[in-house]
């Protein structure tokens, strides 16, 4: 029987993927918002997010939340550690989430709400990544608590891993663009998802070839046999992807880019959970020592199989409510 404390990891790890990959491309959208020059293109791209994006940010709030009530050694831990990339986010998101609403109804000073938009965008998806990037290059503890200071975040690592995230967020926006869009916004999207692509791939190439080397047991879980097979297997799978965005790219149908860009994704998230399992803190705590008493973690799940249920109930029927592509005549508001 598998115990509740590996169930409510793969539970919070299913919901912090679901976060970066649904918000992924509505944050892409206000990444490449300074590229689009044209107002009718900006506004058929924020039409293309407008039913969406805040739905999306519900599984950022799964998935924190149940880290602080399901493994509170591991929250206490990583939050005094990310305390500045963690709060740049949230204010971000929050900035980023009003200037959405005030850019439709405030004609004056439009320009300044879709720079706003752009910049929480862009400092959100820049601060997941530095939080991200944090992270895997490890955290002091000490006494079951955290012991570093209050820059230790920020490192080469940290800010490459940042960038990274920028990059592949506007890969997925500009791929969402392809699959949603027609005509001269699809085809500015075509272009960008070229450019995209390329720099993710390259950024993918780096972290992946930089991580082993920041902890001898990271370059152990990759690097000793039989480990090494998988070292094998996950180049290969990265390189299918890239060509499924290619091909997407050049003959279609619109959607398999953005498929391919996801594909990309969830496979840089296995190979990050290939590294830290069983750690849940990299090296320092593992998912059973740093998880809540047994009783918790079952009355928690109690709850959490009435709720889950209805979250993805209504992110699907959202999704299928609004499919297919924007029509530029229509808007959201």
């Amino acid at each position: 029987m598998i115990d509740p404390a590996t169930i409510w990891a793969a539970l919070i790890a299913v919901a912090v993927l679901a976060y970066i990959l649904l918000d992924g491309f509505d944050l892409g959208i206000g990444i490449l918002y300074p590229l689009v020059k044209s107002e009718q293109d900006r506004d058929i791209m924020m039409n293309s997010v407008a039913p969406v994006w805040d739905g999306n940010e519900t599984w950022l709030i799964l998935g924190g939340g149940g880290l602080f009530a399901v493994f509170p050694l591991a929250y206490a831990t990583i939050l005094p550690a990310l305390y500045a990339p963690l709060i740049a986010m949230l204010l971000a998101l929050v900035f980023r989430g009003v200037a959405f609403e005030f850019r439709w109804r405030s004609k004056r000073h439009k320009h300044f709400w879709s720079a706003a938009f752009s910049g929480g965008s862009i400092l959100a998806a820049f601060a997941q990544g530095v939080a991200l990037g944090a992270l895997v290059q490890g955290i002091e503890v000490a006494n079951r608590s955290y012991a570093g200071g209050w820059f230790d975040w920020l490192t080469v690592f940290s800010v490459m891993t940042g960038c990274a995230l920028v990059v592949g967020d506007a890969l997925l926006g500009a791929t969402w663009m392809v699959m949603k869009t027609d005509g001269h916004p699809r085809q500015q999207a075509v272009r960008l998802a070229w450019v995209f692509g390329a720099l993710t791939l390259a950024a993918i190439g780096s972290v992946s070839l930089w991580t082993p080397f920041l902890n001898d047991a990271y370059l152990a879980r990759w690097f000793d046999w039989p480990n090494l097979v998988l070292s094998a297997v996950m180049p290969l799978l990265v390189l299918g992807a890239a060509y499924a965005l290619v091909r997407g790219l050049q003959r279609g149908p619109d959607a398999l880019p953005f498929l391919a860009a996801n594909g990309l994704f969830v496979l840089c998230y296995i190979g990050i959970g290939i590294s830290f399992y069983p750690y849940i803190v990299p090296h320092s705590v593992t998912i059973w020592n740093g998880a809540a008493p047994d009783s918790s973690l079952w009355f928690l799940l109690a709850g959490t199989a009435v709720l889950l249920p209805m979250i993805l109930g209504y992110t699907a029927y959202v999704y299928w409510v609004f499919r297919g592509k924007v029509d530029p005549n229509e808007g959201y508001h």
